[in-house]
């Protein structure tokens, strides 16, 4: 076995009590960013930028840790943020105090199996707890919507714009809602595919809509093009519009000069649409025309 410079080995109590230690060292960490009275926390990124949030997976995704057991925490917070999209936090401070709570019963000698039947009984009683008192979600009940999406910004930043990011949020949910019709009728709502925050530096928080479509960030490249187009006619390219010179090969000593076929078929579409189909916008895959 070959280990590298510095490589420490624990085993038995002593490992058990240094994972324990790990464990309610990340959540200590952001123990400070859950419930109303949160603080955000400034971190500064590989890139040199400053990141400020309160959100848990954001703030674990910024540290370089190498104990095993802190990156078991830093992993559970990012399966939470995929899983279900909130609860990053909460879900570290809780695993720190179980593993806190589990500590005495460790010095007692008890055996790390026997504490996790124990946790596993928990689990299962806590679960049927949850159950009754869980509502369910009538689909068309717009207010009981809100009132869960309301519960996950409360301790944001943008909570002060409550009403307005609810809306935006259910807004969003609703656009990218389609029924499968191989699940009878299932409704299927894929948010990290079909939606999406695009970014745009200045202007409000107020300002934010949600469009029912494709955006790009693309601005006009001459002062003659149009900002507003109506009914636009749009041809979607699969290949650049830029000149390509063409490329040189050698084999045995023979020279030999092939101009790049995308060029031509790039002069040929573009000929087509813009004289005979009187085209206005064009989407290839680096720039976008408007005309």
């Amino acid at each position: 076995m070959v280990l590298n410079t510095g490589t420490k080995r624990e085993h038995g109590r002593r490992a058990q009590m240094g994972n324990i230690a790990a464990g309610v060292a990340i959540s200590n960490l952001i123990r400070t960013t859950l419930g109303p009275k949160s603080m955000l926390k400034m971190l500064l990124d590989p890139m040199g930028g400053i990141v400020m949030t309160n959100d848990g997976n954001c703030i674990l995704r910024e540290v370089d840790v190498s104990h095993p057991a802190a990156k078991s925490m830093i992993e559970l917070a990012r399966a939470q943020d995929e899983e279900v999209g909130d609860g990053t936090t909460s879900v570290i401070v809780l695993a720190g105090e179980m593993l806190a709570v589990a500590r005495p019963f460790i010095d007692r000698n008890m055996h790390p199996t026997v504490v996790c039947r124990a946790y596993n009984k928990a689990l299962t009683f806590a679960l049927d707890i949850i159950r009754g008192m869980a509502t369910d979600v009538v689909d068309g009940d717009e207010e009981r919507l809100r009132t869960v999406v309301r519960s996950c910004i409360g301790t944001k930043f943008v909570s002060r714009f409550e009403d307005q990011m609810v809306d935006l949020a259910v807004l969003a949910v609703k656009t990218v809602c389609e029924e499968s019709k191989s699940k009878g009728g299932k409704k299927i709502i894929d948010i990290k595919r079909y939606a999406k925050v695009e970014k745009i530096p200045g202007g409000e928080l107020s300002e934010c809509r949600v469009l029912n479509g494709v955006m790009f960030n693309k601005d006009v490249t001459h002062a003659k093009m149009s900002r507003s187009i109506k009914n636009p006619r749009i041809l979607l390219l699969d290949c650049p519009l830029e000149y390509k010179k063409g490329t040189e090969t050698r084999w045995c000593g023979v020279k030999r000069r092939r101009s790049s076929p995308s060029t031509v078929v790039d002069n040929v579409f573009l000929f087509i649409y813009l004289f005979f189909l009187g085209g206005n916008v064009i989407v290839c895959c680096f720039p976008l025309l408007i005309f």
